[in-house]
């Protein structure tokens, strides 16, 4: 099952979601940037695919790529999460909710729970939901984050 991010949102979740942004703000330099589809978990095992909105690819087939992704990952650290990395504001897109879409149905034939956000440089944010947050300079804590 797909499940919405809701207030308030779990430490140990926050803390995934902003590693998550963390790494995209340090990994990704160009000013112009494919979107990323990426599950697993952030900082450790994850799966990535490039998702952009003009690729031809249809429901069934985001599906299959959520649904092998997610196989593809080892769960040992806990579940996995969805988070789509792409450049400009966390407005609901057509590609953010293509992928929603895809891994609410993943989940169920998968009979796990999925939570998927959408991130950006500074910001992420539950496209399902609206829950989210930002920052002006985000900095990392140190060893682990």
């Amino acid at each position: 099952m797909s499940v919405a991010i809701v207030e308030p949102v779990p430490e140990p979740l926050q803390l995934l979601l902003r590693r998550a942004v963390l790494d995209h703000a340090t990994g990704e330099s160009r000013r112009h940037y494919p979107a990323v589809l990426h599950v697993g978990v952030p900082g450790g095992p994850e799966a990535s695919f490039r998702a952009e909105d003009d690729d031809p690819v249809d429901h069934a087939l985001r599906v299959d790529v959520v649904e092998a992704m997610v196989r593809s990952v080892d769960r040992v650290a806990g579940p996995a999460l969805v988070w789509l990395t792409r450049p400009g504001p966390l407005d609901t897109q057509d590609l953010d909710l293509h992928w929603l879409a895809a891994s609410a149905v993943a989940a169920g034939e998968l009979h796990i729970a999925l939570r998927m956000v959408v991130v950006d440089r500074r910001s992420w944010r539950d496209p399902r939901s609206g829950v989210g947050r930002e920052w002006q300079r985000l900095r990392s804590r140190g060893r682990g984050t």
